[in-house]
């Protein structure tokens, strides 16, 4: 890893074995990363970032400003996110196995027992979401492979704080970030979509953009709304 400097931005730059250049603003903080091919220059690198400038400024304050959501305490009265709606968290002591139930529109009941430590109910929310998102991939999953023609050998979830999701070309494996849970179905099924294209194209080259065009013509203010959902502590 390689960083350069321009103004008072710090650009981390990643040497890959591909064919384009790739610029990505990461959230929270507002990393700048650059994914560069080995043939290019270290020069060449900062004058692309260079001409991107204001682009790259842009994006740091859009980052910055987004909304953000305080460290969770799981306590009463706390906002959470499920399936892009919000819920007011309602704590209720339980002596028997914890557990997570929604209430209405309105509320998410958190069942544990007494003294419970702020670990362990973000354990029991943490595996409630997983499960909750492993009922809704299948059918996103199985709708999209048919129409895009492919095939993923297996899909798992995992806690990613940079990625929505990701698609290993080799095994077809592809994951999904597990705060997806908390977003719009919509933009769950952009994820889904966008890592199945992946098993058709590998790069977000041109050939890659237009099989989103093709097949979810609205894919960019999806993907615009997925970015600046609420973020949560992960994010």
């Amino acid at each position: 890893m390689d960083f350069i400097h321009i103004e008072n931005i710090i650009i981390e730059v990643e040497w890959k074995n591909i064919k384009n250049i790739h610029l990505t603003v990461y959230p929270p903080d507002a990393r700048v990363h650059i994914s560069a091919p080995k043939s290019m220059s270290i020069h060449a690198v900062k004058l692309f970032a260079i001409d991107k400038l204001g682009w790259i400024k842009s994006k740091i304050k859009l980052v910055s400003d987004r909304p953000r959501q305080s460290k969770r305490e799981y306590v009463s009265g706390e906002n959470h996110y499920f399936k892009g709606v919000r819920y007011r968290l309602n704590v209720v002591v339980h002596n028997s196995q914890p557990k997570v139930e929604l209430k209405g529109t309105q509320f998410i009941n958190l069942y544990v027992k007494e003294n419970a430590s702020v670990e362990k109910k973000k354990d029991v929310i943490n595996q409630w979401y997983r499960n909750e998102l492993r009922k809704l991939l299948p059918e996103l999953i199985s709708k999209w492979e048919g129409k895009l023609n492919v095939k993923a050998d297996s899909w798992d979830i995992k806690q990613m704080k940079t990625k929505w999701g990701s698609c290993n070309i080799k095994t077809k494996k592809i994951l999904f970030n597990l705060e997806l849970i908390k977003k719009p179905v919509h933009c769950i099924e952009y994820v889904v979509v966008h890592e199945l294209s992946h098993l058709i194209e590998r790069l977000h080259n041109d050939k890659f953009t237009s099989i989103l065009d093709n097949n979810l013509p609205n894919w960019r203010t999806i993907k615009e709304e997925l970015n600046n959902f609420i973020a949560s502590e992960y994010e």
